[in-house]
């Protein structure tokens, strides 16, 4: 799954919900800046003046005729003089009147409708609205660059990279800001008459040609249908590679081209264009070299399934055979102007309990022309992870449906050589994560390593931590980390000539990224790289010989990137960001951004951890949380302001994350004058094993039980208005908004909005929903308890809403049909329903991204302005 709206710039999953980016992940998606749409809500406002105070209350005066009878005119003057004082008594109550509403009252009172005044109360700067956040005036720059590979000896990194600026993709070198190289130029160019857009460009690792994409078509998540060309730098033109191709990848000795067409896998020289054919087996259900839908949403996150050997000698990759999966139809309606019946497709999506597509190893001998199957046997239900370790060895991990044993195999490119099973490793409790955590390590005499190796993320002590196997067919590691702390993906970089392993972790906090080493030889000796003095969530990206660092700073400051050399003999004068390795000069500051946040008014998120109570076994549940206040808030309020929850909550997810982002959530606490809270309850990640694995098998329960604990809290605050208290959720975190209200039934929370929400776990794919919850025959009480199936507590929630896309491929709209057909035989009419044609899980087709942020914005702004309260 994946997190999904696109509003945290950084958790939305979608973000991958692991299901929604955000997030990140929320993260992902983004508001769309298709139109610029304010939300205005309608508020009086009051101008007073003596003129205009008597030109509404003046009446006119008569001329008496001076023949008038004396007790006539005193009659008319007594009747005038009482007309005056009654007019000025009625001034004067009605402006008391105006008086007293504008002055605060501290008393518990109804909730005022929600100000729509662009400007902050006490500040006079902005407030944030939508037409800020989609014209993107908080959105930071990154600067995406290519480090070269191949060029020199990793013993002697250059520090050169390809970046892109305006049209212009160019050779830049970390020594000096100004240098430049141009390797191609345009957005545009022409082949045999024929116009092209350029949509992407990648460099060979030689920097002799370029791979340049055109015509793209989306796929699923992660995966487009491409034109290709290679273009040669030296001579610079193009000869075409193909059409609609999902893959295409450089060989590492940049001779060839990997490309994937009609589901076969091709080998295209760039020398003299000749293809070779690796297989021909491929259709709608064998996929050669790219991913199927389940093995890019759940297990990959690529469309690619191919690996080249480090030489380029060899070619690994997956067969993917989806004939038993199981179909699911999606009608889509608006492809095609005015037609008359809507296009269905057909996604092969095995859901829990049905057959998983079955894949096999291949690997290709590109002198040879020869190929090997490696068939791992049926224990292999999933292949996770493929790395060479050496360029005549494959290591590859497979484990079973749910996910409960990890094989850690050895295939050798020699296919008279069977496969080794060096590591087979139980869970004892929870799942084994999918990710991409290997990384190969050479042998090398002069510094030490006298074999081949790995380094791998292992669980110590219930933490993720690194370990190094070498040889590979070592099954005892040596421990590189330990203790309450998580490595975050694994490492990042090694440095061939030092021994050093750089990883980013949790080491100093849960919700904070930092970058660190630690050497092969010299275990738990942890060193900082970057400052922890400071809070901060990092990016890297190194160079090929790890000497240089592109150092991304996410937050909770205004983010920036600069280059670092980490073997610098000089000291840094710059004190932003590491203490080892020296600033060599800055990538972006993000100056416009700096000056645009002096406009407005807001709050950033204010960190802490809540105390959610005792669990099972008597210990303290300590959740990480954030709250974003609105603009001029006061303590002293009673019973006034609302509390918007916002909620992921899937399985090693985290929303709470020092990273900066000004969107969505400080529209809500800005234009509805309420407060934004959210908390990351058990069951997410970075906490350790025990934290995170207690959901096993029992989805929905505990993380429900956190966001509940977390309302009465703030429930029990003096400024809170209790019968104002809503979630807000997408994907995985649409599921737990409706888990949450089915236990909470109306105590706590009073309001929910659920988008594109799971509702049974029967109906989600089987590789994300086995890994938690098994297979349905082997757990059928967790999977009855998981579902969204207490309608009778939903109708004691005041209101809910529920958003789904028809076109969404990931959580399929038949869950919120499912869900409505049981609200319609209870007879449960509390809830309000929004469908949006043809959107996916993000949920952006035709406008839809605008409308569904504005209908969460319009929603919420009825529920605390009392519009869904029972009048009796």
């Amino acid at each position: 799954m994946v997190p999904s709206p696109a509003f945290v710039d950084g958790p939305a999953g979608c973000f991958k919900c692991r299901f929604c980016e955000s997030s990140r992940r929320y993260q992902e998606p983004a508001i769309r800046s298709l139109q610029h749409n304010r939300l205005t809500m309608a508020a009086q406002q009051y101008r007073y003046s003596d003129h205009s105070m008597s030109s509404t209350l003046k009446l006119p005066e008569e001329d008496y005729d001076e023949l008038e009878d004396e007790c006539k005119r005193q009659n008319r003057q007594l009747a005038l003089n009482f007309t005056r004082i009654g007019l000025v008594v009625v001034a004067l109550v009605w402006g008391t009147f105006l008086l007293l509403n504008s002055i605060p009252v501290l008393e518990e009172s109804s909730r005022a409708q929600p100000t729509t005044s662009s400007r902050a109360t006490r500040s006079g700067k902005l407030k944030v609205d939508f037409e800020a956040v989609r014209g993107q005036k908080f959105k930071p720059r990154f600067q995406q660059l290519q480090w070269t590979h191949g060029l020199s000896s990793v013993h002697d990194d250059k520090g050169l990279f390809v970046k892109k600026e305006d049209d212009v993709y160019s050779l830049k070198s970390v020594f000096d800001e100004n240098y430049t190289r141009e390797l191609f130029r345009g957005n545009t160019f022409e082949h045999e008459g024929v116009g092209y857009v350029v949509e992407g460009f990648v460099a060979a690792p030689d920097l002799s040609y370029g791979l340049v994409r055109t015509n793209s078509t989306k796929n699923w998540r992660h995966s487009t249908f491409a034109t290709y060309f290679v273009y040669s730098i030296e001579k610079r033109d193009f000869h075409p590679v193909g059409q609609k191709l999902a893959v295409a990848e450089w060989s590492p000795d940049s001779q060839r081209i990997a490309y994937v067409k009609d589901n076969d896998l091709y080998l295209h020289s760039v020398a003299d264009g000749k293809v070779s054919r690796v297989t021909s087996d491929g259709s709608a259900t064998i996929f050669n070299g790219r991913s199927d839908w389940v093995y890019e949403e759940e297990v990959l996150s690529s469309g690619v399934a191919l690996w080249w050997s480090p030489t380029g000698k060899y070619v690994a990759y997956f067969k993917i055979n989806e004939e038993q999966v199981h179909e699911f139809p999606i009608a889509y309606y608006l492809q095609e102007a005015d037609a008359l019946y809507p296009e269905v497709r057909k996604i092969k999506y095995p859901k829990s309990g049905t057959p998983n597509p079955i894949v096999t190893l291949n690997i290709f001998d590109v002198a040879a022309e020869k190929n090997s199957v490696v068939n791992f046997g049926d224990n292999a239900t999933l292949i996770t992870e493929v790395v060479w370790v050496g360029e005549n060895q494959v290591l590859a991990k497979y484990m079973d449906r749910s996910a409960q044993v990890l094989t850690v195999a050895l295939v050798s490119t020699d296919e008279n050589k069977p496969f080794t099973t060096p590591r087979v490793e139980s869970t004892n409790g929870g799942w084994w994560d999918v990710g991409q955590t290997v990384m190969y390590v050479p042998r090398n005499d002069t510094n030490d390593r006298a074999n081949d190796g790995y380094i791998d993320v292992v669980s110590v002590n219930g933490y993720n931590h690194l370990a190094y196997y070498s040889p590979p067919s070592a099954s005892t590691p040596t421990i590189l980390t330990s203790g309450a702390w998580e490595v975050v993906g694994g490492p990042v970089a090694f440095d061939l000539d030092t021994n050093d392993v750089f990883f980013i972790a949790t080491r100093k906090s849960s919700n904070e990224r930092h970058l660190y080493y630690v050497n092969l030889f010299q275990p738990n000796d942890v060193q900082e790289v970057t400052d922890t003095s400071k809070e901060g969530v990092y990016d890297v990206s190194f160079s090929e010989g790890s000497r240089f660092l592109l150092l991304t700073y996410r937050g909770p400051g205004v983010p920036y990137q600069k280059l670092v050399d980490l073997k610098s003999l000089g000291s840094d004068s710059d004190s932003n960001g590491n203490v080892f390795g020296e600033t060599l000069y800055y990538l972006e500051e993000n100056n416009a951004l700096k000056e645009n946040l002096k406009e407005y008014s807001f709050n950033y998120p204010k960190f802490q951890e809540l105390n959610l109570g005792d669990d099972s076994e008597g210990q303290k549940v300590i959740a990480n949380s954030y709250e974003i206040l609105p603009p001029d808030f006061d303590s002293n309020l009673r019973n006034h302001y609302p509390v918007f929850f916002f909620a992921y909550g899937g399985p090693g997810s985290q929303l709470v994350k020092k990273e900066f982002a000004v969107s969505f959530l400080q529209v809500v606490a800005a234009q509805l004058d309420a407060i934004v809270v959210v908390v990351d309850g058990r069951g997410t990640g970075f906490k350790g094993k025990p934290f995170r694995a207690v959901v096993t098998g029992d989805l929905g329960h505990y993380e429900a039980e956190d966001q509940i604990a977390a309302a009465k809290l703030y429930s029990e605050k003096y400024y809170v208005n209790k019968e104002r208290i809503s979630l807000f959720g997408w994907s995985y975190g649409g599921y737990l908004t409706l888990k949450t209200l089915e236990r909470d039934a109306g105590r706590y929370f009073k309001y929910g909005i659920a988008v594109a929400p799971v509702t049974d776990w029967r109906l989600y794919d089987s590789v994300y929903t086995e890994r938690y919850m098994s297979e349905p025959l082997s757990n059928p009480r967790g999977y009855a308890d998981a579902k969204v199936h207490n309608v009778s507590a939903l109708a004691k929630v005041p209101r809910f809403l529920l958003m789904h896309g028809t076109g969404d491929d990931n959580v399929h709209f038949q869950h919120t049909l499912v869900l409505l057909d049981q609200l319609n035989l209870a007879g449960v009419e509390n809830y309000d329903l929004l469908v949006f044609p043809d959107s996916r899980h993000s949920i952006d087709i035709h406008n839809a991204n605008v409308i569904v942020y504005d209908k969460i914005l319009n929603w919420a702004n009825q529920a605390y302005s009392g519009a869904f309260v029972d009048p009796k």
